[in-house]
Formats: C-alpha cells, sequence, structure tokens
C-alpha cells in the first residue's frame, strides 16, 4: 500500500513529494530519481510513472539553490538510467522474440507471430525517427524499446539511436525546468505548465488515434 500511495504522490504531486524527500532524506533523491526513470522506461508493466513532468519538476528544484542539487549530476545520472531501463526492455523483448509465438510475459502479453512481423516492418522502415520520437511521448517511450527488441531490430542501430534519444530527452526537458522555474509566471502557475507539458507529449498518441479513426472510416 505505501508503495501505492507513493505513486499516487508522484503522480498528482510530483513537486511536493520530490520537495518533500529533498528536506528529508537529502542526496538520496538522487537515487529516487534514478530509479524512477529506470522503472518507467524499462519495465513494460509500469508506463504511467511520471516522465517528461518528473523530469521538468527535477529540472525546477536543481535551479534553487537551497536544494543542493546538481543539473548536470542529475542529467547525466538519468541519461544513465533511461540507457539501462530501454536496454532491459529491448532485452526483454528480443527474449519473448526468440521464444517464438505464444510466448508471454507476466502471464499478460502474448507473443504473435502477426505482432513479429509487423514490428520488424514498421522498425524497418520507421526505425531511427520511431526511437528517437518515442522518447518524448508518454507510455509509447516505455513500449518502444520491448516493441523494437520482439522485432529483432539489430542492436547497434538500435543502440545509437537509443543513447541519442535519451541525451535530447533526459537535457532538454531537465534544463527547460532548470532555466524557467525560477520565472514567476512559472511558478505562479506550476502546475499548469506541467500539465500543458504533459498534453502537448500527449498529441502524437491523440493524432494517430484520430487517423486511425478516420481511416477506418
Amino acid at each position: 500500500m505505501e508503495f501505492l500511495e507513493t505513486i499516487k504522490q508522484l503522480l498528482t504531486n510530483t513537486k511536493g513529494y520530490l520537495e518533500l524527500f529533498v528536506q528529508d532524506h537529502g542526496l538520496w533523491i538522487y537515487g529516487l530519481l534514478f530509479l524512477i526513470i529506470f522503472c518507467e522506461t524499462g519495465l513494460v508493466i509500469l508506463p504511467l510513472l511520471p516522465g517528461d513532468s518528473l523530469l521538468f519538476t527535477v529540472g525546477v528544484l536543481a535551479g534553487n539553490p537551497a536544494n543542493y542539487l546538481n543539473v548536470i549530476l542529475i542529467i547525466v545520472l538519468l541519461i544513465i538510467a533511461a540507457l539501462l531501463g530501454d536496454n532491459t526492455n529491448y532485452f526483454i523483448g528480443r527474449f519473448l522474440a526468440r521464444k517464438g509465438e505464444g510466448a508471454k510475459l507476466f502471464g499478460i502479453f502474448t507473443i504473435k507471430r502477426e505482432y513479429i512481423l509487423k514490428t520488424e516492418q514498421f522498425y524497418e522502415k520507421h526505425g531511427s525517427k520511431a526511437i528517437i520520437i518515442a522518447r518524448f511521448v508518454p507510455i509509447v517511450r516505455t513500449f518502444a524499446p520491448f516493441v523494437a527488441g520482439i522485432g529483432s531490430m539489430k542492436y547497434s542501430r538500435y543502440i545509437t539511436f537509443c543513447l541519442i534519444g535519451a541525451i535530447l530527452w533526459v537535457g532538454s526537458i531537465t534544463l527547460a525546468g532548470y532555466f524557467l522555474g525560477s520565472n514567476e509566471w512559472v511558478q505562479k502557475n506550476f502546475e499548469k505548465v506541467v500539465m500543458g507539458i504533459i498534453a502537448v507529449s500527449l498529441l502524437p498518441i491523440i493524432y494517430e488515434i484520430i487517423k486511425l479513426r478516420f481511416a477506418k472510416d
């Protein structure tokens, strides 16, 4: 129950929870951030953990000297966490793909031959672009590495664009929070800004849903 409450607080009150954690546990915040980003990108069963909002918020906190947080250390640490998470997801997908049709993930996700074929075709056509763009889309960034593994995308190709995506994602959003966090308007409208970031990141999903619906009609 405590774990679920923590997840709830992270989703509904990210800034307040992290501020309180820094006050109570100090530098252990680095470990918490690493764990959250790793789980959000590496565990296909935890796609709803905060990603974009977390990066922006921790950037804001790092911009406040009173918190004694090093923004460069945060960025480097979270890039590593994202890469480790993605690689975990990728190799889980590859492992299941090697087991072949009928393989299951946690008894929920069942591999079908059509999934593997469609995935291979999709990544063959959009591979590099898809991996980088997926970084900025909630839920999709959790499943993209897993799907890439299922589709047996060459690891050398995958890891190159995975690294580029991790650097762009963590660096841009964290630094945005770091430099904009001291802005008076941002401080007064912090929740709206975070919701705006989430809304913008969800636009690609909404677009694809609408596109798919019209295609069926």
